[in-house]
């Protein structure tokens, strides 16, 4: 039996089943109800004093959205209060899947979660991030994304894996849905070797 965070389990299913398989640094977030992170440095889920809470980085905001107070009851702007779920639908009014591609809504989320996926890459340099969660069930939001973590970059990473691969980078669950459940196997088999 083995323990952790559905992120940290659903980043080691990954890393053995999924978008990460054979790689030994990647992160996985999940961005629905809520947004967590999860991460494998050198092959080992990454925990500290606690497990880390990606999901409530403070995250600058966007030109445009400074009268939105965030979601987030202990922060108001962390990545969570900005671009979960809750979140899209207290700054539209409604429900993310309701909103229509052309939406702005799409722009700004988009821009929050490349500003997030900026830090991650300077601070843990991942070898891969997987992006999961029901807000990243609008298959058109990952190329967005991918083009505004290039944009927010700016040139400062020269690893050819995100200039010349980003769209082998910043990649879509390889297990679906059911990275998380699979996450619950891969930690009772990690904890049974």
């Amino acid at each position: 039996i083995g323990f952790d965070t559905d992120v940290n389990g659903a980043a080691l299913a990954e890393s053995i089943w999924g978008a990460g398989k054979g790689l030994s640094d990647l992160v996985y977030f999940t961005i629905g109800t809520g947004v967590g992170g999860g991460a494998l440095v050198n092959g080992e889920i990454l925990h500290g004093l606690m497990h880390p809470e990606m999901g409530h980085v403070r995250l600058p905001r966007i030109e445009g959205d400074e009268g939105f107070a965030g979601a987030c009851p202990f922060h108001g702007d962390c990545f969570e209060g900005l671009a979960s779920g809750p979140a899209m639908k207290a700054r539209w009014g409604v429900p993310a899947e309701t909103l229509e591609q052309g939406h702005p809504a799409w722009e700004l989320e988009a821009g929050y979660i490349a500003l997030a996926l900026q830090g991650v890459i300077c601070t843990l340099a991942p070898q891969r991030i997987v992006l999961g969660g029901g807000v990243l069930s609008a298959d058109f939001l990952l190329p967005m994304i991918r083009e505004k973590t290039l944009k927010y970059l700016n040139g400062y990473i020269r690893s050819a894996e995100i200039l010349d691969g980003i769209e082998e980078y910043i990649v879509a669950p390889g297990l679906g849905i059911r990275s998380g459940i699979l996450g619950g196997k891969a930690l009772g088999e990690k904890a049974g070797s």
